[in-house]
């Protein structure tokens, strides 16, 4: 098997061997490269999280798993968060889109109904909402981008040690673990005809699914837009740090109170009078400011002309008239 360097950069290089496959028919060797995770964003496990790159295109939670267990045994290995599923994550979900824009933008400003809520229940309310809008999936299984990345979360710091030392081990053993060896019966499904076959069954779902997903998406829809509605209907009666009430669209809602009404009046009236006051104080303290200024320069003048009059006098000398 050809050999590499065990370190490049601050990267540890690790060989794994690809057994043969019909599409070919000849062992390969597939370097991946390892090194402490450390992001520009720091986060509690990163202590205990490797960062991966150059990973096989076929690369799955099984894989991996498989992988570190056959380095420091089973049991070190909790999660791995691969290139392409974080990018899914922080794109836009159903929920997101199940919004009109002028719900995002009250919602955004002014926040939803559910706050009141706790947040571990709005969490998975939120995963069931979008598990219930998403349209089925076409695939079995994923296939990476080529030179992909990944972060490992291990159990402890000890196991990442554990991990580079076993890498650094590889190197002088020569004895590279097997891609794919020792994987679950069942757990990953296979590729190649099937994988693709499976596709094609896919993308035509049934019936009674397809209705549900686009049924959770309309209520949906239609709940963000009655939040938001309450939200404009609410903000017609507020007035803000200025005194202004915001205009907000949405004429057929019925009309404020009197009691409402006369409340926001009473709250901009205390504002502007209190703006009002602020302003009186602040003509005072110039006032106040100028005269003490004109006092002193009244006192500079006047021991001035007393120093020009004494000066005069010392110039004189004494005067005697003639007899």
């Amino acid at each position: 098997m050809p050999s590499s360097p065990p370190v490049i950069a601050d990267f540890s290089v690790l060989p794994v061997s690809i057994p043969p496959l019909p599409s070919f028919p000849k062992s390969v060797v597939h370097y991946l490269y390892v090194r402490r995770n450390t992001p520009k964003i720091p986060t509690p496990t990163d202590a205990r999280s490797l960062f991966l790159t150059n990973v096989p295109v076929d690369s799955s939670d099984a894989h991996l798993r498989a992988l570190f267990a056959s380095l420091v045994g089973a049991g070190r290995f909790q999660s791995v968060s691969f290139e392409d599923e974080r990018k899914e994550a922080q794109s836009q979900s159903p929920l997101d889109a199940a919004q009109p824009v002028s719900a995002v933008r009250l919602l955004q400003a002014h926040g939803s109904a559910s706050k009141k809520r706790k947040r571990e229940d709005e969490e998975a309310e939120r995963a069931r909402e979008e598990a219930a809008a998403r349209l089925p999936s076409t695939w079995t299984r994923p296939l990476r981008r080529s030179g992909c990345t990944a972060v490992v979360l291990l159990a402890d710091e000890k196991s990442v040690d554990q991990v580079l030392k076993a890498i650094a081990k590889l190197h002088r053993t020569k004895m590279y673990p097997t891609w794919g060896e020792n994987l679950p019966e069942g757990k990953v499904p296979p590729l190649g005809s099937i994988w693709l076959k499976a596709h094609n069954r896919l993308s035509y779902p049934d019936r009674d699914a397809l209705q549900a997903s686009v049924d959770a998406f309309s209520e949906l829809f239609a709940r963000r837009e009655q939040e938001a509605a309450e939200i404009a209907k609410r903000l017609r009666n507020e007035p803000d740090e200025d005194g202004f009430v915001t205009v907000t669209r949405g004429g057929r809602n019925a009309p404020a109170s009197r009691n409402e009404a006369e409340e926001a009046k009473r709250k901009m009236v205390e504002k502007q009078e209190k703006k009002k006051e602020e302003l009186i104080n602040f003509y005072r303290f110039q006032l106040r400011e100028r005269k003490k200024a004109e006092q002193a320069e009244l006192l500079k003048r006047f021991d001035e002309d007393r120093k020009k009059l004494s000066a005069m006098r010392e110039k004189r000398g004494k005067f005697v008239p003639e007899a």
